[in-house]
């Protein structure tokens, strides 16, 4: 793999591009002190080499009344590839996950589960994950508050 040098501009646009992925080349030169056309041709140099990978919208959850967020961790009974490759379609699947990590630790996986409410959240793991053939052990924690 070779490892990519960006400069100072580049870094630039992309931490303005973080900020807010929907600026045009102009308003990215007023921020990076380059003209338009040469931030238009750096920031598409970026996609192409995959520095950067898509755009996304970020959503209100609250606002589309998903109020309840936890972080659930997963044992599996079993640890091979078939049993991976069909947890992962059920985490691929079900939209409660929102991402879904394979971690080294105590949990065979971590996921970022977002429902309504309690009661959403608890008939999910009733019903939907702790039926799964293969696992063994769920522990979730509701997030309070997001600090970030």
């Amino acid at each position: 793999m070779t490892l990519i040098t960006l400069d100072t501009y580049d870094h630039a646009i992309l931490n303005a591009l973080v900020a807010d992925s929907t600026q045009t080349s102009a308003q990215l030169s007023q921020i990076v002190n380059l003209s338009a056309s040469q931030c238009a041709r750096r920031k598409a140099r970026l996609e192409e080499i995959g520095i950067i990978s898509g755009y996304s919208a970020r959503t209100n959850n609250e606002a589309l009344g998903y109020t309840l967020r936890a972080i659930t961790r997963v044992n599996l009974i079993k640890h091979n590839e078939d049993v991976a490759n069909k947890f992962a379609r059920f985490l691929e699947t079900t939209p409660e996950i929102e991402a879904a990590w394979s971690v080294s630790g105590d949990a065979d996986y971590v996921l970022n589960v977002l429902t309504r409410d309690l009661n959403a959240f608890a008939e999910f793991i009733h019903t939907r994950l702790l039926p799964q053939p293969n696992v063994t052990q769920v522990k979730s924690e509701i997030v309070l508050t997001t600090l970030k």
